[in-house]
């Protein structure tokens, strides 16, 4: 462990990386972004935020004020691309499939009172969180972490729409909360839904402030 990301991170990496989604890349958005002061500044904190596009990341990965370690599915983790995926703390995870290692890797960050992110959909879609897995969930619970979602609207394209200059995309962060304790399989879907549930909250809230922005 270095610091607060997973063993093996080039933490100077990291911070060149946060530095790219703040800037160059955020170059191709206009990224208007409301309540990051409500992401604490220290302690274990647990992200979720849906997923649209294959943007969402980078553009949080820059946004968000402390350095966080993301899950990414497996599938990006090749080449070179993968090799930069680790060495800035990122971790693969399987999905459809049992894989405790990242989340156990992930787990330790949490202890060292690093902040996690999760995409609880598991894949990309609509974003409107129709569906949650449980490793956030699993995450906050067994390390005590707050959990802080966070909606991300306008970087997927319409259907049949032609390519756009500079979408407008918008970021919401919701008050943190934390998940009851209780023990066993129930209480961990229990859980779950909650999460799900304040997080398409927060999705809903931020399309009716979009309105007609897409």
């Amino acid at each position: 462990m270095t610091g607060q990301l997973p063993e093996g991170a080039a933490p100077r990496l990291h911070d060149v990386g946060r530095w790219i989604g703040r800037g160059p890349l955020r170059a191709l958005f206009r990224v208007r972004a409301r309540g990051v002061s409500r992401i604490p500044l220290e302690g274990p904190v647990v992200v979720v935020a849906n997923h649209s596009s294959m943007a969402d990341g980078p553009i949080l990965f820059g946004l968000l004020p402390r350095r966080v370690v993301f899950l990414i599915k497996q599938e990006m983790f090749k080449g070179v691309v993968g090799t930069l995926l680790r060495k800035i703390g990122q971790l693969a995870v399987r999905r459809g499939a049992p894989d405790r290692a990242p989340l156990l890797a992930a787990q330790q960050v949490l202890r060292a009172g690093g902040v996690v992110g999760v995409f609880p959909e598991g894949t990309r879609g609509a974003g409107d969180v129709a569906e949650a897995q449980a490793g956030a969930a699993w995450l906050a619970r067994s390390t005590g972490a707050v959990v802080v979602p966070v909606a991300c609207r306008g970087t997927l394209r319409p259907p049949g729409t032609r390519r756009r200059f500079r979408p407008v995309v918008d970021v919401l962060v919701g008050e943190p909360f934390e998940l009851p304790s209780d023990k066993g399989r129930q209480a961990l879907v229990k859980a779950t839904e909650q999460v799900r549930d304040r997080l398409a909250t927060l999705v809903a809230e931020l399309d009716s402030q979009r309105g007609e922005v897409r």
